[in-house]
């Protein structure tokens, strides 16, 4: 149940529906008070959330900084999170715009900084559920030279704290002991950081995938409207709430 609300809540966090809605509200209305306050209403949203000087300065005020991962230390193991993985109408899998997760951990393994890799990410299709991402993601990372004994799948997975509470169930029947690395994308990070700490986890944070980096500052992107974040926003918005309702439920 859970599950199928947080993807309800993410179709609700994106500001485009927020205008469609505000948009047929006000075609049935019959007030012309109303019409008028829907309207304001209308352009406001699509002022604000569609600027990306506003956007771009929330997100990097909220992603962690760049790490990198000292000299001659080896960790026990790499947590991947998923994410990053499509599967289209034929069931084959593909990577999408969180690619970048997957080659900073293959990265540290062939650099010999991560022992082994363990992938947590079970299947994020509500009609789909035995498409599993983690799957995919070993057939990949054998492909790309990780040795098969060196990858740990964990499957089940479909939310980060089921990422988190199943990861440490894995790694301590195989006495691994950590800290591990965790990586995942820079806007997921501080969420995660949360839960996995909260699981009782040692590790130190990787993050990659930056949605957003700083840039020289542009006139342009704080003037122009950029449609696009009316669609992007709702990435942001899924992060920062995420957390606060797992803080709420004690699950961060």
């Amino acid at each position: 149940m859970f599950f199928i609300l947080s993807k309800i809540l993410y179709f609700l966090l994106i500001p485009l529906v927020w205008i469609l809605i505000l948009l047929i509200w006000m075609m049935l209305t019959k007030s012309k008070t109303r019409k008028k306050k829907l309207l304001i209403a209308v352009v406001v949203i699509s002022i604000l959330f569609s600027n990306n000087f506003i956007y771009t300065r929330l997100v990097l005020a909220w992603q962690p900084q760049q790490t990198t991962i000292e000299p001659g230390k080896v960790y026990s193991a790499g947590i991947l999170l998923g994410g990053m993985v499509g599967f289209d109408i034929n069931n084959k899998g593909h990577f999408g715009e969180g690619a970048d997760r997957f080659i900073q951990t293959e990265k540290l393994y062939h650099q010999g900084l991560i022992k082994k890799i363990l992938v947590t990410s079970g299947s994020g299709e509500l009609l789909r559920p035995g498409l599993k991402e983690a799957d995919f993601l070993e057939q990949e990372l054998i492909a790309s030279g990780v040795k098969k004994e060196d990858i740990i799948i964990e499957n089940n997975s479909r939310n980060t704290f089921e990422n988190a509470i199943y990861s440490k169930k894995i790694l301590d029947s195989l006495h691994i002991q950590g800290p591990y690395v965790l990586i995942t994308s820079a806007m997921h990070m501080p969420r995660s950081e949360k839960i996995f700490t909260k699981a009782g986890m040692q590790f130190v944070t990787f993050p990659s995938d930056y949605h957003v980096t700083r840039m020289p500052f542009s006139f342009e992107d704080a003037i122009v409207p950029k449609l696009k974040l009316l669609n992007d926003w709702a990435y942001f918005l899924k992060e920062f709430i995420g957390l606060k309702v797992y803080q709420v439920t004690g699950k961060a």
